[in-house]
């Protein structure tokens, strides 16, 4: 039996988070562009997200693979194109192929929360050590929210983006125990990116793990 622990589609990918999804360490396979839209998955077994791909790209297969990662235990597709309905008809052949439904994936829940302003300079300097986005700068208000699962850090760092698009993406952590997002700029923009993040993954429908 597959389990389906995450189900994500997310319209029209803003455009740091776009280049962010593009980078290397995560875009394996083809780069997705702003103003695309996604459908992430993630399942367990690991290896049943082969499975998950061949229903996807067999009835779509014009869909753009950006991600297909095993970790351990899960399993993980990024898929992408400029057409919507491309992605839906891949999401309804994925469910359909493993007998599930979207609210059978696991619940987003939001761990930690806060906004830390005037950020001090060294503290910006040991953060950019590991960001993987735009560089901190000091004097900036900073958002760090941490989620599980981790892939809703895709969603929420979009969101936000989209609802303070002067914000920075400094990193977002999709892979792990729990997902990451450290977002910077001016402190009303970094509110109106927390209630984006808190109204969008309150949204979402499924399991209490």
């Amino acid at each position: 039996m597959t389990e389906l622990r995450v189900y994500l589609p997310i319209r029209d990918l803003q455009p740091q988070f776009a280049a962010w999804l593009s980078t290397p360490t995560r875009a394996r396979g083809y780069p997705p562009l702003a103003g695309q839209h996604s459908l992430i998955i993630e399942v367990a077994p690991a290896l049943s997200i082969h499975r998950i791909a061949d229903l996807a790209l067999k009835v779509a297969p014009d869909l753009e693979p950006g991600l297909l990662f095993t970790e351990r235990q899960f399993g993980l597709l990024e898929l992408h194109s400029d057409d919507m309905d491309e992605v839906e008809s891949a999401g309804k052949a994925i469910l359909d192929g493993i007998s599930a439904k979207a609210g059978d994936q696991l619940a987003p829940a939001i761990l930690y929360q806060d906004i830390i302003d005037d950020l001090s300079d060294q503290h910006a300097i040991i953060l950019n050590r590991t960001r993987d986005a735009s560089i901190l700068v000091p004097g900036v208000s900073l958002l760090i929210l941490e989620m599980a699962p981790a892939l809703f850090a895709c969603v929420a760092a979009n969101e936000a983006e989209r609802a303070a698009p002067g914000a920075t993406i400094n990193d977002v952590q999709m892979m792990g125990a729990s997902g990451r997002i450290f977002m910077s700029g001016s402190r009303s923009d970094m509110e109106k990116a927390q209630a984006a993040i808190v109204k969008t993954l309150g949204a979402v429908k499924g399991r209490k793990s």
